[in-house]
């Protein structure tokens, strides 16, 4: 197989076609792939035929599958969470909010990987923030706040039982499984920057959906910076705007990017399956 790479002429994604994920891969082609999504940090797979089975064998070859704490999976198969919304459904869209998966977790995931079963004519892109661009070009007064700080994250603002996906959520009819725990209430610390142990480069990985503070840091402090950099690593030169279509695959670094969900598409319904990729240490 000869792959063919076109990056996206924005900060981070490319596509990869001249493959065919639903079978296994060689060693040289799990790693030359891997090389363009370390480099692009997001790629796509276009016109892709995908069981769950194959969606997991193919994450697999890049790492163990990972925990997802917060989700229920799809029938029969305990590796694959739906990411589902139904055309007439009227809870909020899921995961608005740029983050990073999983980031409340001792070593969180080092990708997810999602792929496109029904995809709504309009609507439902995906947006990617680099992060890694985002600390690169950081004002340098900016920079002087965060190098050096630690971050506190938590799932409660969205997992805990009265978080935004909490019992009332569901109450409301939600069809995503999702299941709220106080498991959320329990808070990890990660370095506000963080070293990319495959690439060395350094990012940001902050949060607004899962940092509730910083280490030192009283309150007001934390959250006015959590803003201040909420505005920066979401500036239009770092965002690349995903546009899905039914058989894509999709695989992102979480240690590089931030994503965040949009709407846009009522009336009409989405469905994708996704898998969480572990990484060996943070």
């Amino acid at each position: 197989m000869t792959l063919t790479v076109q990056a996206s002429g924005d900060s981070c994604g490319a596509t990869i076609t001249g493959v065919r994920v639903n079978e296994p891969l060689s060693r040289d082609l799990v790693a030359a792939i891997r090389g363009h999504w370390l480099e692009h940090k997001v790629v796509a797979f276009p016109d892709q035929q995908l069981t769950p089975e194959q969606l997991v064998g193919f994450s697999e070859q890049f790492g163990a599958i990972g925990e997802d704490p917060f989700f229920g999976h799809i029938d029969e198969h305990p590796k694959v969470a739906a990411i589902q919304r139904e055309a007439d459904e009227t809870t909020s869209i899921f995961a608005e909010i740029f983050h990073s998966d999983w980031s409340f977790m001792p070593v969180p995931p080092a990708a997810t990987a999602l792929y496109g079963l029904t995809i709504p004519p309009v609507g439902g892109e995906t947006l990617f923030a680099d992060q890694v661009a985002a600390y690169e070009q950081m004002p340098e007064a900016l920079r002087a706040k965060v190098d050096g700080l630690t971050a506190i994250h938590s799932a409660a603002l969205g997992y805990a039982p009265d978080g935004a996906y909490g019992e009332a959520d569901q109450e409301q009819g939600r069809s995503m499984k999702i299941l709220p725990s106080e498991k959320a209430l329990e808070t990890q610390e990660h370095p506000l920057v963080r070293v990319h142990h495959e690439t060395g480069k350094r990012a940001l990985y902050s949060s607004a959906a899962y940092i509730k503070g910083f280490v030192g840091l009283e309150k007001d402090e934390s959250d006015s910076l959590l803003l201040e950099l909420y505005a920066h690593q979401s500036r239009p030169e770092f965002i690349y705007t995903h546009r899905w279509q039914v058989g894509m695959l999709v695989m992102w670094d979480n240690r590089s990017l931030l994503h965040a969900a949009t709407g846009g598409y009522d009336g009409h319904s989405r469905l994708l399956h996704r898998t969480t990729i572990s990484d060996t240490r943070f």
